[in-house]
């Protein structure tokens, strides 16, 4: 099936300055919304404390069930509405995870009975320790990490050739990741993992430049440039970060990977078919050729999201939210941020030579 004419010939390299000013302004406003939130808001899986969720045989008042919950200690807990009016679900959630569990559950059903005089249901009932809550949290900062390393080690080898370089580039990015933490441990400095993800980061893409891998540059920017931008949607709009978002985030990069494979693959065998002509014409042509595929891939991937979005239930609600977003600038930064990036590199040789 053929969704766009193989013969269209879209300038995507002439709009790569608007494409780069359009991912600097969305990443500016990500950046400012985790400053004025002070970092993303963790879940129940990431922060720790407990979630319960009701359900009322009618409708109730919030008012109703925090005065329920002031009578078994959880006065200080957050309550809003789940799923479908309706159902008339609700979660309640409070950052003091209970030491002493047995009997909670019962005492919060029968407390909102008391208050509400209505037929209560426990649905779900979550605790989650601070230390827990930590160790998971650094975890699945730990599992991204990885696996953007082992994509750039996939990349160089896989597109120059470059496994030497890759292994050098891996060795030396793990030993500054080492070094950072020591100098952090030696001064005292209470630092999360976030900040150590950060500076490899950092030591990866000036690691990039040296070692001259300008695909796995093109890719690690994408990938990153995706993340980002989803994290900033969800900073935005204050929804919260646990671990099916993180399964949400690793599933994104694969996608967005596999898409810019498919482009990087189909550059590599335009410059040796096309020799005479200058990187900018083979890298829109290239672009232009897989466009038909992308679109499809795309498309096909958002009927399944959206339907996991509409009929999944609110438990996968925001898993199914984060996917849409990723796959719509996972697509975007395959075509207007990977592939630019390549031009740009040859661009940067040109002007020192």
């Amino acid at each position: 099936m053929q969704f766009v004419k193989s013969d269209i010939n879209f300038d995507f390299i002439g709009k790569k300055k608007g494409a780069f000013i359009l991912s600097f302004i969305l990443i500016m406003i990500t950046l400012a919304s985790l400053i004025i939130h002070k970092g993303p808001r963790y879940g129940i899986d990431f922060a720790g404390g407990t979630l319960i969720q009701v359900k009322f045989s009618s409708a109730v008042d919030l008012n109703t069930i925090q005065s329920g919950l002031k009578t078994v200690g959880l006065e200080k807990s957050s309550v809003q509405l789940f799923g479908d009016p309706a159902d008339n679900e609700y979660l309640i959630r409070t950052e003091r995870a209970e030491k002493k569990s047995e009997g909670l559950s019962s005492k919060v059903s029968e407390a909102l009975a008391d208050a509400s005089g209505k037929i209560v249901e426990i649905g779900r009932f979550e605790m989650v320790g601070p230390q827990v809550g930590k160790d998971l949290r650094e975890k699945a900062l730990q599992a991204m990490f990885f696996a953007l390393l082992f994509i750039t080690i996939y990349i160089s080898g896989r597109f120059e050739s470059e496994w030497v370089k890759s292994g050098i580039m891996a060795g030396l990015l793990i030993s500054a990741v080492v070094f950072a933490h020591n100098i952090f441990a030696y001064f005292n400095w209470d630092v999360g993992i976030g900040y150590l993800i950060a500076v490899a980061l950092v030591v990866t893409l000036v690691l990039f430049w040296v070692l001259q891998l300008k695909y796995a540059m093109g890719a690690i920017v994408a990938l990153i440039h995706d993340v980002t931008i989803t994290i900033g949607v969800f900073s935005i709009l204050n929804l919260e970060f646990t671990l099916p978002i993180i399964a949400a985030l690793l599933t994104i990069i694969g996608y967005s990977l596999n898409d810019t494979i498919i482009v990087f693959d189909r550059i590599r065998e335009n410059l040796r078919k096309y020799r005479k002509e200058s990187l900018a014409v083979i890298i829109n042509k290239s672009i232009n050729e897989t466009i038909s595929r992308t679109i499809l891939t795309s498309l096909t991937t958002l009927m399944v999201v959206f339907t996991l979005f509409f009929l999944g239930g609110g438990i996968i609600h925001n898993f199914a939210f984060a996917m849409i977003i990723g796959v719509l600038v996972g697509t975007y930064s395959s075509i207007f941020v990977a592939s630019p990036i390549l031009l740009a590199w040859q661009e940067r040789g040109i002007s020192r030579k």
